[in-house]
Parts: C-alpha cells; sequence; structure tokens
C-alpha cells in the first residue's frame, strides 16, 4: 500500500527556510499557498484529557489524533491507510495480526517508537491501575485475556499483545472480527512513551513534558481557554506537513464563536441550533452540513439511585412516544439532522434500520394517544400520580434548548414536568456516569464503522451503559453477532429491543453543521466519522 504525497521533492521545512512559503502552490492541486499556515478552530468544552489512554470524547480524540498516531489511520473517505504500520497480516483464523512498523517513526524528542511502545500502551490501558474510561474498548476488541486483565485476575503482560522485534507487533484476539483494523485507528490503541510517563508521572501530559509521535506537538495549554500545537519536526513524514500551528479555543457560547468566525478569529465553528439555513444562504460556501455517525439521545436512569417511575417500561415508551422528532430536526435544530427512534445509524456501513421498529408506523397524534394510555395504565398524569423529572445536560445552548422542546412536548402530551439542570464537560460525565441524574442528555460517536459501534453501549458489560440497563437477551444477541456470518438481523433485533424497551430515548442522528473558512483546505468532509488530521490540511492565499 502506498502513501498519498502531498508536497513533492522540495519540503516544507526549506519553502520556511527561504521565506518562499507564500509563493509556493500545493505540488498536487497547484492551489498557491498562503504564508500564514494556521488553523483556529472552537471547542464546546475543556478537555478531560488528552492522555489516549484516557481519552473518552470526540474533541479529546481530535486533539490526541494530531499529537500521536496509531498502527493505522483513516484516509479523506473514512478507509484505514498506514500509520506508524506500514503493512499488516491476519492469520486464516483471523485471530492473529501481525503488524511492521516503520522503522523511521520516532518519538518527538527523537528516540525510536517500536513495538514495544505499543505494547506497553495497550497494557497500560487495560490495566486496573489507570483504570481507563475506555478500557472495555479493549474488551470489544476481543484481545487474549482482556477481561481478566481488566479486572486484575491476570496480570498485564497476559495481555494478547507482544512486540516480536523492535519493528514487528503481534496481537492475538479470541474471535474474527471482520472490522478489527477499523479499531486500530482509535486513540485508545495509540502508543504512549513509556520513558516520559514513568519521568513526569500524571504530569506527562503537560506542555514541555509531553512527548508524542504524531504530526504535531503539544506547545500549549491554558485551561477553559486555548490549547497550542506546533509542527513537530521529528515526525517521519515532517516535510510534507503544511500547517504549522493548530489552536483549539474553548467557547461555550455557539452565538459567541460566531461572531468571532465572522471577525476572522476563527477558521471552524459549529453552527448554533437552527442557523444553518440562514448561514448557508449568507455564506454559501463556508457553511457545511454533513451526516456524520453519531446519535443524540437521552439516558433514562434505571439504577437504584434513578425514579421509581422511570423503572415501569410503560411510561418510559410513553417519554419516547411523546417526543415530536420530526418537529425537532426540521423545525428546531434545522440542519439536516435525521429522526432517530434506535440506535442503529442509517448511515453505518452495511446496516439497515428495520422496517418494523415499534411504533414507528404510527402518526404523531396515534403516538401521543398511545403515550397517554401507558401513563394512564402506570398510573401517572391526568387523575394519577404527578410527575417531575430533572433534564441534566453539559452546558450547552443547543442542549438547553432541545430540553426546553421536549420537556414542553412531556408536559403537554403526558403532563409530566420537567427541571433543566446543566454541568460543566468533566462534572457532567462524572455525575452521569455515576447515576447521579434522573435523565440526562448523551451523544455518541461511532468508534469504528460498524453497527456494534452504537448498539454495545446498551449491553450489561459497556462502560459507557450509564442507563444501568441490563437484558440478557441483548447481551446475547450481540455476542452472537460476533462470530455470525450475517450480522444484520442480529443487530436489527437488538435495535427493535431497545425502542421497546427504552433504556435510552434516541431523538437523533447528527448532521455535521459547521463553518469553516474557505481557504482551509484538505477537511475530509466525506469521512462519516469526522476523523481529521492536521497533517493532511493547508491554507491557500486568498486571491
Amino acid at each position: 500500500m502506498t502513501f498519498r504525497t502531498l508536497i513533492g521533492a522540495a519540503s516544507l521545512a526549506a519553502l520556511l527556510a527561504t521565506g518562499a512559503l507564500a509563493q509556493a502552490t500545493h505540488p498536487v492541486t497547484g492551489e498557491p499557498l498562503a504564508e500564514n499556515q494556521t488553523f483556529t478552530y472552537r471547542v464546546l468544552d475543556e478537555f478531560p484529557s488528552i492522555d489516549p489512554g484516557l481519552v473518552e470524547d470526540v474533541e479529546g480524540s481530535h486533539i490526541a489524533r494530531q499529537l500521536f498516531e496509531g498502527l493505522l489511520n483513516q484516509d479523506a473517505e473514512g478507509n484505514i491507510e498506514p500509520g506508524v504500520a506500514t503493512e499488516w497480516e491476519v492469520s486464516e483464523d483471523g485471530l492473529t495480526y501481525t503488524f511492521r512498523l516503520r522503522p523511521e517513526a520516532t518519538w518527538s524528542d527523537g528516540t525510536p517508537v517500536t513495538a514495544h511502545d505499543f505494547v506497553y500502551a495497550w497494557q497500560r490501558a487495560a490495566s486496573p491501575e489507570l483504570a481507563s474510561p475506555y478500557s472495555w474498548y479493549m474488551e470489544l476488541m476481543q484481545l487474549e485475556n482482556v477481561s481478566e486483565v481488566i479486572t486484575g485476575d491476570r496480570p498485564v503482560e497476559d495481555l494478547g499483545v507482544r512486540a516480536l522485534d523492535d519493528h514487528t507487533l503481534e496481537v492475538r484476539i479470541t474471535t474474527p472480527l471482520p472490522y478489527f483494523l477499523q479499531m486500530v485507528t482509535h486513540t485508545t490503541t495509540f502508543p504512549v512513551p513509556r520513558h516520559v510517563i514513568e519521568e513526569h508521572g500524571d504530569a506527562w501530559t503537560q506542555p514541555g513534558n509531553m512527548v508524542g509521535n504524531g504530526a504535531y506537538v503539544l506547545s500549549e495549554r491554558v485551561p477553559q481557554e486555548r490549547l497550542v500545537m506546533t509542527r513537530n519536526p521529528n515526525y517521519w513524514d515532517a516535510d510534507n506537513v503544511i500547517l504549522e500551528t493548530i489552536t483549539a479555543l474553548v467557547i461555550n457560547d455557539e452565538n459567541q464563536a460566531l461572531t468571532r468566525w465572522r471577525a476572522g478569529e476563527l477558521d471552524q465553528t459549529d453552527i448554533p441550533i437552527g442557523q444553518y439555513p440562514r448561514l448557508l444562504e449568507e455564506f454559501p460556501t463556508e457553511a457545511h452540513a454533513l451526516p456524520n455517525l453519531c446519535v443524540y439521545y437521552y439516558n433514562l436512569n434505571l439504577s437504584e439511585s434513578g425514579p421509581e417511575a422511570l423503572k415501569d417500561v410503560r411510561v418510559r415508551q410513553a417519554l419516547s412516544l411523546a417526543i415530536d422528532r420530526d418537529l425537532l430536526v426540521n423545525n428546531v435544530l434545522a440542519g439536516g439532522q435525521v429522526p432517530a427512534y434506535g440506535l442503529g445509524h442509517w448511515a453505518v456501513a452495511g446496516y439497515e434500520i428495520p422496517d418494523d421498529m415499534p411504533f414507528t408506523d404510527l402518526s404523531m397524534d396515534e403516538r401521543r394517544e398511545m403515550a397517554r394510555e401507558l401513563m394512564e395504565e402506570a398510573g401517572f398524569g391526568p387523575g394519577g400520580e404527578p410527575l417531575t423529572f430533572e433534564i441534566l445536560f453539559n452546558t450547552s445552548e443547543a442542549h438547553q434548548q432541545l430540553a426546553v422542546a421536549i420537556g414542553q412536548m412531556w408536559q403537554q402530551t403526558l403532563g409530566v414536568n420537567t427541571t433543566l439542570a446543566n454541568l460543566e464537560w468533566q462534572t457532567f460525565l462524572d455525575a452521569r456516569g455515576n447515576q447521579q441524574y434522573e435523565i440526562a442528555r448523551a451523544g455518541w460517536c461511532a468508534d469504528y464503522n460498524e453497527a456494534s459501534s452504537f448498539l454495545d453501549i446498551v449491553t450489561t458489560a459497556s462502560g459507557y451503559n450509564d442507563s444501568a440497563y441490563s437484558n440478557p437477551e441483548l447481551d446475547r444477541l450481540m455476542e452472537e453477532a460476533r462470530t455470525a456470518e450475517d450480522t444484520l438481523p442480529l443487530y436489527q433485533e437488538v435495535d427493535r429491543i431497545i425502542a421497546r424497551d427504552v433504556p435510552v430515548i434516541p431523538i437523533y442522528f447528527y448532521s455535521t453543521n459547521i463553518m469553516m473558512d474557505d481557504t482551509i483546505r484538505g477537511y475530509p468532509f466525506e469521512n462519516a466519522q469526522e476523523t481529521w488530521y492536521g497533517r493532511t490540511m493547508y491554507r491557500i492565499a486568498q486571491e
């Protein structure tokens, strides 16, 4: 497999040294390159972590992807391509993967990247000492002995990964997974520098301490304000990296961020809720609405600490039925979102939403009537016990507007009252993960392009089963799907169970609504996972 070359014989370093960049043209497209090779974008919240072994959110993954490089990357369409590994082999039984690593790969301090670094990173991510919020992902990878390693019943050295030599990594799994190679593009599988972690401990991710193997290095971080990354001269392909600096600005207010984009302070920002149609008309080349592999839903706390009423499936079904998803996506969001009634995403590879999903054949009026009947049967609503639920969300105008709209639907249809509570991102994640909520906003983006990435999050053992839902039949179907030749009917049955049991309330499938400065090129608009790499991006000179 060959790499796509971004820059020809003349390196970017040479262009910068001679001051010729302003006159340079892109060797593939012929576009004139701007002298200012920076990219500044907006994020909603501070990153809980940028340590690959601890990253649990989308924005943190975007940062880790610039600072580190895994075995494989994704191209602009989401297909796998070489990263640190240049070639790989799979055994006939599909249980052993052997990766050959590029000898020129180094850490940003010049130390060679070896197969031992991957072994250390994977063992660390699965170790009970790190307690990674994504250790369950290692279980999804079906690594040999992974469950026992995570629980501490076996030493990390028993994990199914080993270095055959400095540049050969062997991975052993217990179940053939046709999408395994996609899984190793995820940040949890990235290497980390043992020598740096052992020297600095928890402070290893601070500027000045952090060492990575990606195209960029961490140069500045001001919590709740900004994170800055600069080009890594020791990256194996540094000569072909054009952007010099990437800056993420933490801006909690979407409208303020849009104002700053208009002023030229940002190259990319999210479009505030409901404003896409107007901005598309005003900025036809810079407003973008792109489908992506994410779903927006509400967690319902089914644990012992949750409201007693939510333990009644009729109440959960009534709450789901009373939400007018078409009104939300067409009138409130207005950015190309698609109503969701299950977790299986319509755009995921090889998946089709079942035609007979529960309740979807009813009109909205019929759904409201059924919702009222279910609530009455459960002993709530008009003439029954009054209900009030608190909706928890992380600070965002969009989340608040949706909660208000959904609360109004519940009140008007069911007589259910709602209160709203918002928390900053890390505190919100902790509260939701510890079931310290009643109803909580959630969003999930696929870790790999396969239906199990969505459906696994409601299995009993999932680290992101924040509803504390458990259904042995659903667990069995998901386990059976891991070895099935035809997974579609199994996945569809799981989706029906989710729609019937309502451990979560799916609301809509996302659309990426962003403003992007039209001088920025190389952003992967065709990648449904929105997996972007600064090393493929560049800024063209304005005419």
